[in-house]
């Protein structure tokens, strides 16, 4: 092989590295857009059944109804039960999530010792990850009885108990998210303010909270969603009555307990019950968007620059 070969071996060789690296940016590009398009296929899907939803029955009507009955003579497609049902079993969560998560967070973050923190945290996260139709048959089979034993009002089926175990299942999220955001504040100003004086309790409360605040407070309302999108425990354990109250023992069904039952029973396509379907979603869909909006908000609002 003479010199003039080896020369051009390797322009050839270059050539081939040079198209080669070129292509590197459209494939990534090509894969960071599949979650794009991704959304976008679900938004359309969602939009155009919604809106042939919509040409059977009045959005007015979908939206200030308080009767749900779609498998009726003369059927009633009014969405606020299931948005009183969604909210209701979510604020219950929340209630119970909330300070049990926030007080944990605090403990593993500014309290507990390394080695206790390195045990502690991983079994407080093995919550996160059972399975949520195991929440649900604990819900209704354990929950639930134990509540009746102090509340004889209260039915098999109903909002508080699921209520009070997807706060449970939320607690992993918030103590986590918490405890990273507590973290992450510099010593240095725990440091400045014990040099000061101030208490380890003082210091918590008045310098490390407002340093993570917009951490936390994000991780409420990531609970919150979480809340909201849950499926199987109120499928199990709230139960299928499409009631518009304000009285947490009676049974109470969420848009994704719907959700579940449209798709689980015998509506046919193309009938008004399987589009409700769709207006349902795009309900739950909007608002998941509108709690993922105030995160990013609520993040960029109250932090901190240090």
């Amino acid at each position: 092989m003479n010199i003039r070969d080896l020369i051009e071996q390797k322009r050839q060789s270059r050539n081939v590295k040079d198209l080669f690296e070129k292509s590197i940016p459209v494939i990534l590009f090509l894969i960071a857009s599949v979650s794009i398009l991704t959304t976008i296929g679900i938004i359309y899907t969602l939009l155009s059944e919604t809106i042939e939803f919509f040409k059977r029955v009045p959005i007015v009507d979908f939206f200030t109804g308080t009767v749900l009955k779609p498998l009726s003579q003369t059927p009633e497609f009014g969405v606020l039960p299931l948005i009183m049902g969604t909210v209701t079993s979510s604020l219950i969560a929340m209630v119970v999530a909330v300070p049990i998560g926030l007080m944990t967070a605090i403990y593993l973050s500014e309290y507990a010792a390394d080695s206790v923190r390195r045990v502690f945290k991983p079994l407080l996260e093995i919550l996160a990850g059972i399975p949520t139709i195991v929440y649900g048959f604990f819900a209704f089979t354990f929950v639930t009885p134990l509540l009746r034993e102090f509340i004889p009002s209260l039915q098999a089926t109903n909002i508080l108990s699921p209520g009070i175990v997807m706060g449970i299942m939320i607690i992993p999220m918030i103590a986590s998210l918490s405890e990273d955001a507590m973290r992450s504040v510099p010593n240095a100003m725990r440091e400045g303010a014990l040099g000061l004086g101030a208490t380890k309790l003082e210091v918590t409360r008045k310098v490390v909270i407002p340093a993570a605040l917009s951490g936390i407070i994000a991780s409420f309302v990531l609970g919150i969603s979480r809340a909201i999108g849950e499926t199987m425990i109120v499928t199990i354990a709230s139960g299928s009555t499409k009631n518009f109250t304000f009285d947490i023992t009676q049974s109470m069904q969420t848009m994704t307990a719907y959700i579940v039952e449209v798709t689980g029973g015998d509506a046919p396509a193309g009938s008004t019950i399987y589009y409700s379907l769709y207006a349902v979603a795009m309900t739950l869909f909007v608002f998941t968007l509108i709690m993922n909006v105030i995160a990013r908000y609520v993040s960029r609002k109250f932090r901190e620059e240090y």
